[in-house]
């Protein structure tokens, strides 16, 4: 049970996810308007959504030194600041414009993961821990499928950029409500230290941080692919409308709402780890498959189902090993955190961008999908690799 302080931390992480899931895909409906609005490749536009992923990316081991060395309150403090600037998503007059709001948006989400375990270490038991970090993913789930479903509909009210200034409309109330409450984790304590760069190297280098980091990078290459294209590629191969291929694409995030509640509460009571990423390594590789391969609309719905299962199912259990291993201090945390999300973001800012190239190329989506679906797998391997508990 939350007490206190921790409830405002909880609180300010929860928004802090859901607006990171709100901005992460909301453009990727949009991609057919971006298109046509700028008069750009499929190719480009996939970098809405690719490079802040690789801005993340490349911030995130230096985002976890960062956070060790100006301390949690300020980190999180810029991480908010940079992506409110998403707001401005309307007033952008031209692609470079919009890709910089972009940008920026992926620094600060770079700096609010690297700063949460920190906070979580700092503000609540390993048990709690848990339970937040199941939060924290229910909503991203929700923001991710928020935008993904509401961004057409939104953009049909007037121009296509309005749904990007709605959604990072977030940004500026998590940004005041953090000024006005925030703290430093007490397990940093009062004066945050740097970190080197062996003590990083040495951090990674350990068998369980880099099954970790195998796992989460192997099935965000399946999920940003698929997520960035697949509502383009029903529209134009399954002869859905934009708004129905949005829809169908959504559903992923919202069953992963549900995968995560699960994920986070078996836990608790029955199973190891590597159950669950053994579970969750076969549902995202046959339902990544069953996306785009099946031709009926009820075996992709319940494709997309597996996958999104699969694809969430994992994540409270990878987000609190780290915090039972017995060497880990809290900086060590902010670099796991970081060393994950930054092979993961390399991940993410591949895989749309590969698809896209291949969709220009061939004339069609399913070459790059095949590419893609196949790390997937690696959380399966991964959970099979893993040390009994």
């Amino acid at each position: 049970m939350l007490t206190g302080y921790s409830r405002v931390i909880a609180v300010v992480l929860l928004m802090a996810h859901l607006m990171r899931g709100l901005n992460m895909f909301g453009v990727a409906p949009l991609l057919p308007l971006v298109v046509e609005d700028f008069g750009i490749t499929r190719a480009a536009a996939g970098l809405l959504v690719s490079l802040p992923m690789l801005v993340a990316a490349a911030f995130g081991i230096p985002g976890g030194m960062l956070v060790a060395r100006i301390g949690v309150r300020r980190a999180l403090l810029l991480g908010w600041a940079a992506m409110a600037l998403l707001t401005l998503s309307l007033l952008a007059p031209d692609f470079y414009s919009m890709l910089a709001l972009r940008l920026a948006f992926g620094f600060g989400f770079a700096l609010i993961v690297t700063a949460t375990g920190p906070l979580l270490m700092g503000w609540f038991s390993p048990r709690g821990a848990l339970v937040i970090n199941s939060l924290n993913t229910v909503c991203l789930s929700m923001g991710v499928t928020i935008s993904v479903v509401s961004a057409v509909p939104l953009a049909q009210l007037g121009d296509w950029k309005l749904p990007l200034t709605v959604f990072g409309a977030l940004g500026i109330l998590g940004g005041v409500v953090w000024l006005w409450a925030g703290r430093d984790s007490p397990a940093l304590g009062q004066a945050p230290s740097p970190i080197s760069l062996r003590r990083v190297v040495s951090v990674v280098r350990t068998r369980p941080v880099l099954l970790l980091i195998a796992a989460d990078a192997g099935i965000l290459v399946q999920y940003a692919g698929l997520t960035s294209w697949l509502p383009s590629f029903y529209s134009e191969q399954r002869g859905l409308s934009l708004a129905e291929a949005g829809f169908v694409t959504g559903v992923l995030p919202f069953v992963g709402i549900f995968a995560v509640l699960a994920g986070g509460a078996l836990p608790l009571r029955v199973g190891s780890a590597r159950t669950f990423f053994v579970a969750s390594g076969l549902c995202a590789g046959f339902g990544g498959l069953g996306t785009f391969l099946l031709p009926e609309l009820p075996a992709i719905y319940l494709s997309v189902v597996a996958l999104g299962v699969g694809s969430w199912f994992y994540i409270p259990t990878l987000l609190t090993l780290p915090l039972k291993l017995d060497w880990v201090s809290p900086e060590n945390l902010a670099v796991i955190y970081g060393s994950i999300m930054m092979f993961s973001g390399i991940a993410m800012f591949v895989s749309p961008i590969v698809v896209g190239a291949m969709r220009d190329a061939s004339g069609s989506f399913l070459l790059g999908f095949v590419i893609c679906a196949a790390p997937g797998w690696m959380v399966l391997l991964a959970g099979l690799m893993m040390p009994r508990e």
